[in-house]
């Protein structure tokens, strides 16, 4: 499978890290950014993915010297959460730009897989096409569907941001099932959920992950895109994920979102919000007071705030903001040391 990936992506340095495509927070600079330091950077979700890969490719010209350059697609790729997302939009944006890789996300309905992989390949073949999953039957799906991705996201219920609320797996359990079941499928698989250093990292590699994705952990650097920094010093701040976060809707509706389908919930922060939810304050005061906290800028986050959070059950791996080369460099470091130094029964 390294094999398979590094002729995809050729510019790679094994291990093989990314960036999780965060919607609106992973921007092309930080895309960029982890696709330059040899891993492979992503854009999240937004309103303008054409404008996104345009801003990429952009930032790429200007270095016109680093292995990035001379590649035959975008050496970055994009996220899509196919339940909102704008088909006939997306295909002209990937046929123009040409990204080495879209991540899909989030279908309301099966079909909707096999339509959106079709049409992204007809428009460019050489795009690859990851697919995200967090439990045992998706993948049991994509061997029965005769249009299949070319990588497989296996995101453990540890993971930020939006997951399967019910039915989700922590990543040690989930990933061996799931690739005992995509075995002879030949598709490379990546792990996701939890991830904040080179521990986690390695331990992934150990269940016979071909790469790894950090969400989380990238919110924590400068590159992060639009991420104030009340948000991120939540991140910096908080432990204990299995106490401080928790899955629930309720952000969601406060910020107007509605529309997810149903197996999907965010992971996030507590705060005095959830603490008046749980409490039994009702909706209607519930939203005067976000509304209230908005206006107080970075005030407004934090355990006596009151703004949403998303973030994963590894908060309390991460202890500072850090530049996202560190960040890949520093994992992918921790990774060989961890895995090259390890004999069984003796200390590192």
């Amino acid at each position: 499978m390294a094999t398979k990936l590094s002729a995809w992506y050729p510019w790679v340095s094994h291990p093989l890290i990314t960036n999780a495509p965060m919607r609106n927070t992973a921007g092309p600079e930080l895309a960029v950014t982890v696709s330059k330091t040899g891993g492979l950077g992503f854009i999240g979700p937004s309103n303008s993915p054409a404008s996104d890969l345009k801003e990429a490719s952009e930032l790429i010209a200007k270095s016109p010297s680093t292995p990035l350059s001379s590649q035959s697609t975008l050496p970055i790729g994009i996220g899509f959460l196919i339940w909102e997302g704008n088909l006939d939009g997306v295909a002209s944006a990937i046929q123009t730009y040409k990204p080495c890789t879209a991540w899909l996300y989030a279908p309301r309905e099966k079909q909707e897989l096999s339509t959106w992989m079709e049409k992204l390949r007809s428009v460019s073949p050489e795009t690859k096409i990851w697919l995200q999953i967090g439990t045992v039957a998706e993948a049991k799906e994509i061997l029965a569907d005769k249009v299949r991705p070319d990588v497989v996201v296996i995101q453990g219920a540890e993971a930020g941001g939006h997951g399967r609320a019910v039915d989700g797996m922590g990543l040690m359990t989930l990933f061996p099932e799931i690739a005992d079941v995509l075995h002879d499928s030949g598709i490379p698989l990546l792990a996701a959920g939890g991830i904040a250093d080179g521990r986690g990292a390695a331990a992934a590699f150990c269940l016979g992950a071909s790469g790894i994705t950090m969400g989380t952990r990238f919110l924590a650097s400068p590159q992060a895109r639009k991420v104030p920094k009340g948000y991120q010093n939540e991140i910096v701040n908080s432990s204990d994920g299995a106490r401080s976060t928790t899955r629930t809707l309720l952000y969601n509706h406060l910020n107007g979102v509605y529309g997810w389908p149903e197996p999907f919930s965010p992971r996030l922060i507590v705060n005095k919000t959830w603490d008046d939810h749980r409490a039994g304050v009702g909706f209607e005061e519930l939203q005067k007071r976000y509304d209230e906290a908005r206006k107080e800028g970075d005030k407004g986050y934090g355990p006596d705030g009151r703004l949403v959070v998303y973030a994963g059950a590894g908060i309390g791996l991460i202890g500072e903001v850090k530049d996202a080369v560190r960040i890949v460099e520093d994992t992918r470091g921790e990774v060989v040391k961890l895995l090259s130094g390890f004999q069984f029964g003796t200390k590192l």
